[in-house]
């Protein structure tokens, strides 16, 4: 392969338009790395994102369940006991 591109090289060189042939794969090239830049942070602010809706649900959840442990009960007590907001 690198034989190859040698080659065309050469041959580029000899028909004069080796300046074209280099701006062009210049030109492709740097388009090739700046699609990968653009995707690889499109990507990690997608992530990101995710994962701050993640923890913002994980922590909503923990505090519901915190505050449902430490709610008071208002139904009937198994004893037969009055409880609080039972009216008694």
């Amino acid at each position: 392969m690198l034989l190859f591109v040698l080659l065309l090289l050469l041959l580029a060189a000899a028909t004069g338009v080796l300046g074209a042939v280099l701006k062009a794969t210049l030109i492709v090239v740097l388009s090739l790395v700046l699609s990968v830049v653009a995707l690889g942070w499109v990507a990690t602010w997608y992530a990101r994102r995710r994962m701050r809706e993640f923890h913002r649900e994980f922590d909503r959840r923990i505090d519901h369940d915190r505050r449902r442990q430490h709610a008071y009960d208002v139904g009937e007590d198994p004893t037969g006991r009055p409880r609080i907001g039972d009216g008694a």
